[in-house]
């Protein structure tokens, strides 16, 4: 599967986010940060993984839709399953 050409720039720029937010993360904790402030900051760093994790999901689902229409063999139920748990 590859990414939708519409979807790839807003996957790139969160997963660009998240690496940045996680750069971040290692900085706060060889400053010696307070853990509640790591934390957060590593909250933000998996909720911009998990964004762009779903966004791939929804452009590969919208992906098969359309070749599915044009005749080519549709993802099984069992691989549009194991796509969503992988990011579970």
């Amino acid at each position: 599967m590859k990414v939708d050409e519409n979807a790839q720039g807003a996957v790139l720029n969160r997963l660009r986010r998240a690496q940045g937010q996680l750069a971040g993360v290692i900085a706060m904790i060889e400053a010696g940060r307070d853990c509640k402030d790591v934390v957060t900051q590593l909250a933000a760093v998996a909720r911009a993984l998990d964004r762009a994790g779903f966004k791939i999901v929804a452009s590969g689902m919208r992906q098969c839709m359309v070749a599915a229409e044009e005749g080519a063999p549709p993802m099984s139920e069992e691989e549009l399953e194991k796509m969503f748990l992988t990011l579970a």
